[in-house]
């Protein structure tokens, strides 16, 4: 089993990986190039953000700057809105329904470690590494997610939830809520 295997099965795995180290270098180059490109060229927005997510339906707008880690475990439905600044960390797959609205700053983490230090961290002489493993994050159709906040590993999101600015979501929300907090919890249904 290769590194990007063991990653996108929620195992433990070696994130200086060679494959997956290419995944990267090459991600930072389409969003190097993406972030900088004028707002009007549309045509080539969208090139760069075929080329670097797995799926991206017609409609999708992503505001600049734009951040992710490997750009290839990112689906995105059609007519979903990615405000600036957004930061999708995907290590397992993100997947983000159609006519989402995510806000400024919206932070989506797959990627976990051990709590414990000792746990964490692997030792061999001067050297030392860390464990990281993942879960995939989904979030339905007709989301919106204010702004700051932020997605923790393995949550779903339900179709048409509002999730409030700030929010930290650590657990599933289901769908037809509005929802927030720290943690972010259930507030009421949205019918």
């Amino acid at each position: 089993m290769t590194e990007k295997d063991k990653m996108l099965n929620g195992e433990y795995y070696d994130s200086r990986d060679s494959e997956l180290l290419k995944m990267y270098h090459k991600a930072r180059k389409l969003l190097k190039e993406y972030n900088n490109l004028d707002s009007e060229l549309i045509q080539e927005r969208e090139r760069i953000l075929s080329k670097l997510f797995e799926f991206k339906a017609s409609g999708v707008w992503i505001e600049t700057p734009f951040f992710c880690d490997y750009g290839e475990n990112i689906s995105i439905g059609e007519n979903t809105f990615i405000n600036t600044n957004c930061m999708f960390l995907d290590n397992n797959k993100i997947t983000i329904g159609k006519n989402g609205l995510i806000a400024p700053y919206v932070q989506i983490y797959t990627a976990t470690h051990p709590l414990k230090a000792s746990e964490r961290i692997i030792r061999n002489g001067n050297e030392s590494r860390y464990l990281t493993s993942t879960k995939p994050v989904s979030i339905g159709d007709n989301v919106w997610i204010g702004g700051n906040s932020v997605i923790f590993p393995g949550v779903m999101i339900g179709d048409n939830v509002t999730i409030g600015a700030g929010s930290i979501v650590t657990k599933d929300i289901p769908e037809n809520v509005l929802a927030y907090g720290n943690p972010c919890k259930v507030i009421k249904e949205l019918k």
